[in-house]
């Protein structure tokens, strides 16, 4: 069975062509007269979804009808009036569908699943018997761990950042790679941590600085801490008898750099995460720029996510066979052990193979080498 279904009509146009064939010509009274049937995965769901021409023409969708059967759905076009003639051509194309250009390189952790329970599970085989929520439940695990060193499961975001200096955390957050805003000219500019401030939680007092209480007895809690409200509301630049107040500013400081920290020696802006509150917090220099950043999933937060790259197949293969291995009671320890070198293999080779170096990349970075760097 090919890897690849459909046309590769289907594939850059996402659209689907026919010749009508004599039964399907008007006139022909056969029962496929004025029928199509598509061939789409997934199927259309309704008539808004695509447009149908004839002969290069538009068609009103008042001159067909459209239905859906089986599972998977296949959907059929039948024409109740302007039926094509013999040898006319009818286009059908798509315009409200969600891309899938590239996912040939991927494999989804359904058929994952389903590979390992044909080839690794079974009579005069590694694992005899398993339950498939067990296989499913390793998988996951699997994923989420190789999604951290080992995929490539980089995110991005970007938004014009508010007047509130905060950005929300993605709803698939674990962490960042990197924070950058941007030029003019589409360029990324690397936007720092500060570890120097946060935003704690702000405990609302009396005039006696005593503790104030709601009617339950608990804490009261301002929205935003004096610490957050000061630090966006400074203007970077500032500075205090002459000295600069923040460590990045660092312009009117010419010959007074002298151990400084190279880290803070910039003036892009600093950035904090408050977890706590799932947002990042940003330094007032950013007011309106375009904020651009990147972060590590774990490929799980919804079914599109859950797919593997085939430079990684093998090793999800292995990391379940571990896994399963390790965790029954009457596994022979020297397959354990055979299992856990063969998983460190496989993880290892898709990761040299991700990281996607070219000979002759490499070839054109080191030829700089030679360069002599005078001191």
């Amino acid at each position: 069975m090919p890897l690849f279904t459909g046309t590769q009509q289907q594939y850059y146009e996402n659209s689907q062509s026919f010749t009508t064939t004599a039964n399907q010509a008007n006139g022909s009274g056969h029962g496929d007269e004025g029928k199509y049937v598509l061939s789409f995965d997934p199927a259309p769901t309704a008539e808004e979804q695509f447009t149908v021409f004839v002969n290069g023409t538009e068609v009103s969708s008042g001159t067909y009808t459209y239905a859906t059967a089986g599972t998977p759905a296949i959907g059929t076009i039948t024409f109740t009036s302007g039926k094509p003639a013999l040898d006319d051509i009818v286009l059908v194309k798509q315009f409200n569908f969600d891309e899938n250009l590239g996912n040939y390189q991927f494999i989804t952790v359904k058929d994952i699943i389903n590979n390992f329970m044909v080839g690794y599970v079974g009579p005069n085989k590694i694992v005899n018997k398993v339950r498939r929520a067990d296989v499913a439940f390793h998988a996951q695990r699997a994923i989420q761990e190789l999604s951290y060193d080992v995929f490539r499961s980089s995110k991005s975001q970007e938004i014009d950042i508010p007047p509130s200096l905060t950005m929300a955390l993605p709803h698939d957050y674990v962490n960042y790679i990197k924070c950058s805003y941007i030029d003019n000219g589409g360029l990324e500019h690397i936007i720092y941590p500060t570890g120097k401030t946060s935003n704690p939680k702000g405990i609302i007092q009396a005039d006696d600085f005593t503790y104030m209480y709601d009617s339950n007895g608990d804490v009261l809690e301002s929205f935003d801490s004096e610490t957050w409200t000061a630090f966006r509301s400074k203007s970077e630049g500032t500075t205090v008898n002459g000295s600069p107040e923040n460590l990045y500013d660092y312009q009117n400081d010419t010959g007074s750099r002298y151990g400084g920290n190279p880290e803070s020696l910039q003036v892009n802006g600093l950035f904090y995460i408050d977890n706590a509150r799932g947002k990042i917090h940003f330094s007032s220099s950013l007011t309106g720029k375009t904020i651009t950043l990147h972060y590590v999933s774990d490929s799980l937060g919804t079914d599109a996510e859950m797919i593997v790259h085939k430079f990684a197949e093998e090793a999800m293969y292995k990391w379940i066979a571990h896994a399963i291995l390790s965790t029954k009671f009457d596994t022979p320890e020297t397959l354990v052990q055979r299992y856990k070198r063969e998983r460190f293999a496989a993880i290892r080779n898709a990761k040299l193979r991700l990281s996607n170096l070219k000979i002759g990349e490499l070839t054109q970075v080191m030829r700089g080498k030679s360069k002599h760097i005078k001191h």
